[in-house]
Formats: C-alpha cells, sequence, structure tokens
C-alpha cells in the first residue's frame, strides 16, 4: 500500500492551493487520513485529518481556513488551503492512519512523500 500526494506550489499570500493523495494498493479499509506539515527547521506538526465516520479535526492554525475531504470508494484525500500565509510555508505529508488489507493484514500508518507549499509575502 502507497500514499501518493501532488497539488504543492508557489502562491502568494491570501491565495489558494489543493492538495490531493490517493492510496493504492490492496485495500480493504482506512480509518483515518490526515495531513501533516514540516517547515525548515521545525518538527513535523498536524494539520488535519478525517476519519472513516465522518469525524474531522484540524490544527488551530489552519481552522477556517484549511477544509479537508476524503472519498472512500477511491482511497483519496484532498485539503483545500485558502487564504495562505507565509506561515503556511511547508513540506505537507499524507498520512493513512489503521489500514486493512483484503487478506486482514494492518498497518497501523503509512506516510506519502511530501509536496512542497511554499506561500510568498
Amino acid at each position: 500500500v502507497q500514499l501518493q500526494a501532488s497539488g504543492g506550489g508557489l502562491v502568494q499570500a491570501g491565495g489558494s492551493l489543493r492538495l490531493s493523495c490517493a492510496a493504492s494498493g490492496r485495500i480493504f479499509r482506512i480509518n483515518g487520513m490526515e495531513w501533516y506539515r514540516q517547515a525548515p527547521g521545525k518538527e513535523r506538526e498536524f494539520v488535519a485529518a478525517v476519519y472513516r465516520d465522518g469525524s474531522i479535526n484540524y490544527a488551530d492554525s489552519v481552522k477556517g481556513r484549511f477544509t479537508i475531504s476524503r472519498d472512500n470508494a477511491k482511497n483519496t484525500v484532498d485539503l483545500q488551503m485558502d487564504s495562505l500565509k507565509p506561515e503556511d510555508t511547508a513540506v505537507y505529508y499524507c498520512r493513512a492512519q489503521r489500514v486493512d488489507t483484503p487478506n486482514r493484514h494492518r498497518y497501523l500508518e503509512i506516510w506519502g512523500q511530501g509536496t512542497q507549499v511554499t506561500v510568498s509575502s
């Protein structure tokens, strides 16, 4: 099972970007689909998560500006980022939490490769 993230880029402050992440492989069910980010010189931090039951969490720093959504049938998760600020500049990573395969194997977590988001002032 792999995760592939896309959609990063360079945008001016106040602009928008949409990140997408697709899980591929033999997947039966994914519990949580999440986004994290890591800015230069800083630790990786939680951004947003959406769970199979529909519950959603956001970091306080992105509430009201970012929107997470997922498509269970396609095993994808998107992050719509609006009103971007320079402090949103980071490498963004998607993470799948508790992934079950058809043969009953469980991955506790799978990380995708990062995608760079740069917000200029």
